[in-house]
């Protein structure tokens, strides 16, 4: 007869690890997009990220630290892209003399600027978001109304590993 007052513990552990014949398979969910919310976008890099919480991260992440996180990426397009806009315009005015020279100057801060967004990324991983399972990039994605490339925030789910105990 079955005991229907016992209680029974459910390993939580292995709730997306399936194995087969020695190989073990793992499901993750997919990854969260963040696109840019901005009104200014320099070479597929948007001037702000949208705070709101995305529902797939409702039990991973406090919705405080999220947002948190986005508004140092923000607070970081905030004090580089005012640069970026005033070396495109003048990059602009003078391409026709400089035979596309002049556009230089804002590729390459515009490139400093992905790589202090990156390096932000990577300390918040380090941080907070690794121990969490989650982790954090700024990835080139195809927009969905065009063919051109935008940059978003990408927050992929780390697979967690099982740990196989000797019966």
């Amino acid at each position: 007869m079955a005991d229907f007052d016992a209680i029974y513990e459910e390993d939580d552990d292995d709730t997306n690890v399936y194995y087969s014949d020695d190989q073990i398979i793992s499901t993750v969910p997919d990854p969260v997009i963040v696109r840019g919310s901005g009104n200014i976008t320099i070479f597929g890099l948007s001037n702000k990220f949208e705070t709101g919480f995305p529902q797939e991260l409702s039990a991973k992440v406090a919705p405080e630290e999220y947002r948190a996180t986005v508004e140092r990426i923000n607070s970081v397009l905030r004090k580089t892209l005012p640069m970026n806009i005033k070396w495109l315009l003048c990059g602009c005015l003078c391409c026709c003399c400089t035979l596309g020279c002049s556009l230089w100057p804002v590729i390459c801060l515009t490139k400093r600027t992905r790589h202090m967004v990156t390096k932000s990324l990577d300390w918040e991983n380090s941080r907070l978001y690794h121990k969490l399972g989650l982790h954090w990039a700024l990835c080139r994605e195809r927009c969905d109304t065009s063919n051109m490339m935008e940059h978003v925030l990408k927050i992929e789910f780390i697979p967690k590993v099982p740990i196989f105990k000797p019966d």
